[in-house]
């Protein structure tokens, strides 16, 4: 399962497609001040992405992957 939805923070491990957009919005608005840790991530669709935009999240970690970081950074730090 590319994201591990626990108690408090979301696990993203390799590829994040448009099937878990859905679960992630669902988790996310249940309970204010949950966290996402993107630092096993290697790719995030862009419906998982705007999901995280869309609900305010910053990235409690980012990928390691520095090509999907760099993408990402900005558009996290403008949010």
């Amino acid at each position: 399962m590319p994201i591990r939805l626990l108690k408090t923070r979301a696990a993203f491990a390799g590829v994040v497609s448009v099937e878990e957009a859905d679960a992630l919005q669902g988790w996310l608005g249940e309970k204010p001040g949950r966290r996402v840790d993107l630092k096993r991530c290697t790719h995030l669709h862009p419906a998982s992405l705007q999901v995280l935009l869309s609900a305010h999240i910053r990235p409690a970690t980012m990928p390691d992957d520095p090509t999907l970081a760099a993408w990402l950074v900005p558009l996290f730090s403008a949010n």
